[in-house]
């Protein structure tokens, strides 16, 4: 395992072959991502793609200094996220300004093809037992019980522009070091709200622990999440008209209903391999015949 390990961070320290038609789908470490990975491989495989795969890489952080070395060609993103990840100036939070601004702010090395209708966002989320206590039904009703919560996410989400200095400075919702837990990952942070060990936590609204355990997502009045569509983010070099039509086509049904459809059967109780999840959808959308 030692010596995989070793193989796969190796082969996405190195520079890839940009000029191949042959391409790479990688996937960050987080079960929605691989199911849409999963996705774009098989649909562009339909479409006679010889296509290969570095599955699980990590975070942002990780994935795309691959993608910009083309150690890996192309992978599922989130618009808002992968806006503040390249402009941490950026201010924009509705769809068609965080379209735009990525847009300006990909540089020459980085594309995407057109975003889903579907998104995947942030949210801050309490259990039913603290929203009735405290009367909760917006993120500012949360502020002025900051000294009292213990808040869980991903390491990352305490210093993203859209994490805790966001909403520090967006609802006054100040989490001290001590009261942040982070966490590997979302089901761990779902665990760690549910089982009682944080008041809250940063949980993607598509995920069905939300439904499962009845849990309250926060209104955000002022926006401090931006618009989160799904949307294939290309190394430029690999990027093609046929790619992104195909690709194009994915996203087209790729609505919010479907993305809940997708992690419910992943990571619900049914607990479907997301190559499994990924071939049953691509069956019952009509994408397991090559595109006209």
């Amino acid at each position: 395992m030692v010596v995989a390990a070793c193989a796969n961070t190796d082969s996405l320290a190195a520079r890839g072959d940009c000029a191949s038609d042959a391409l790479i789908v990688g996937s960050g470490n987080f079960p929605a991502s691989e199911t849409v990975a999963n996705i774009y491989t098989e649909v562009l495989r339909v479409n006679g793609f010889k296509v290969d795969t570095e599955f699980d890489i990590g975070n942002r952080e990780t994935y795309i200094p691959a993608l910009r070395r083309c150690a890996i060609s192309l992978i599922p993103e989130y618009t808002g996220n992968l806006l503040q990840y390249l402009d941490t100036d950026a201010t924009a939070t509705t769809a068609p300004d965080v379209n735009a601004a990525l847009t300006s702010a990909l540089g020459d090395d980085l594309a995407i093809a057109t975003p889903a209708p579907g998104t995947d966002s942030d949210a801050v989320v309490v259990t039913r037992a603290t929203a009735d206590r405290w009367k909760l039904t917006s993120i500012a009703d949360l502020a002025p019980h900051s000294k009292e919560l213990k808040f869980a996410a991903p390491a990352e989400f305490a210093q993203r522009p859209g994490g805790l200095p966001g909403l520090r400075k967006t609802y006054g919702l100040d989490i001290s070091d001590t009261a942040f837990v982070a966490t590997p990952d979302g089901p761990a942070t779902v665990r760690a709200l549910v089982d009682g060990r944080v008041t809250a936590a940063d949980i993607v609204t598509t995920s069905p622990a939300i439904a499962e355990h009845d849990l309250v997502v926060l209104t955000d009045p002022e926006h401090n999440f931006a618009a989160q569509n799904v949307v294939p983010l290309f190394n430029s070099a690999k990027k093609s008209d046929k790619a992104v039509a195909v690709l194009d086509a994915v996203s087209a049904e790729l609505t919010t209903t479907e993305l809940i459809s997708l992690n419910t059967a992943v990571s619900g109780e049914a607990k479907i391999d997301p190559k499994a999840a990924a071939l049953a959808w691509i069956t019952a959308q009509g994408l397991n015949s090559p595109i006209a």
